[in-house]
């Protein structure tokens, strides 16, 4: 586990924009509010300044030319098994982590930023890296709290209503834990860390919560109108 003051670290922000979207057609590419949607994360990682390289991985040429003339590198290409429709991120991670080792280089952390997260700002990047040294953690994941309590959530069973957790049915709301779930915009961690572990979820992983407006799902056309439409409202 590296110690020390977080201006000591060397940092990469990982874009991973694959070429391929089936929901939304070259998505990564598609304007957002005046510009291509990649170029929020790209600029957000620049101007924080906390990172020694912002890369793209991509299979795809247009996103590779777009992302270096935004001032992002793209090293080498990602894999055919990484640009498929059931890699997993962690697969995605792992596999830059290894090619930038091939080239003797190496991070003593990585930020994995979504394509789409319109909504990141460099404040965030550099508060989260701040909590995550600040915490001696592993990684941090951003958090959102559910609202209202998932304790008292319903399933249906049969056609029948029923509480997942029956118990809670007569707690008040405000006795319950608040309970969060994973805000789907970047993942910060130790690179060593994760080569032995091969995710950014562990036993000392720190939350940094974020307000729901900031964690904005983009999987369709009626998402991204949404998004668009709060995007331009908060700026």
């Amino acid at each position: 586990m590296n110690t020390g003051k977080m201006e000591d670290k060397k940092c990469l922000a990982l874009i991973p924009a694959r070429g391929g979207s089936k929901r939304i057609p070259r998505k990564n590419l598609k304007d957002f509010c005046g510009k291509p949607i990649i170029s929020y994360p790209i600029s957000a990682a620049l101007q924080s300044g906390i990172f020694s390289e912002v890369m793209v991985s991509t299979d795809d040429s247009k996103i590779a030319d777009f992302a270096i003339s935004k001032g992002a590198s793209v090293p080498f290409r990602r894999s055919p098994q990484t640009s498929s429709d059931y890699a997993t991120i962690n697969e995605v991670i792992e596999e830059t982590l290894i090619n930038y080792l091939s080239l003797k280089t190496s991070f003593d952390y990585f930020c994995c930023i979504l394509p789409t997260a319109a909504f990141i700002t460099p404040a965030i990047l550099s508060e989260s890296f701040s909590k995550m040294i600040a915490m001696s953690a592993e990684s941090l994941i951003p958090v959102v709290r559910y609202s209202p309590p998932i304790q008292r959530a319903f399933m249906v069973a049969d056609g029948n209503l029923k509480m997942i957790w029956p118990e809670n049915f007569s707690k008040r709301t405000q006795d319950l834990p608040p309970s969060y779930h994973d805000a789907g915009i970047f993942y910060w961690a130790g690179s060593s860390y994760f080569l032995r572990h091969r995710k950014c979820l562990g036993e000392k992983t720190a939350a940094y919560e974020l307000p729901e407006s900031m964690a904005r799902d983009i999987d369709d056309e009626e998402d991204w109108k949404i998004a668009e439409a709060l995007h331009e409202a908060c700026h």
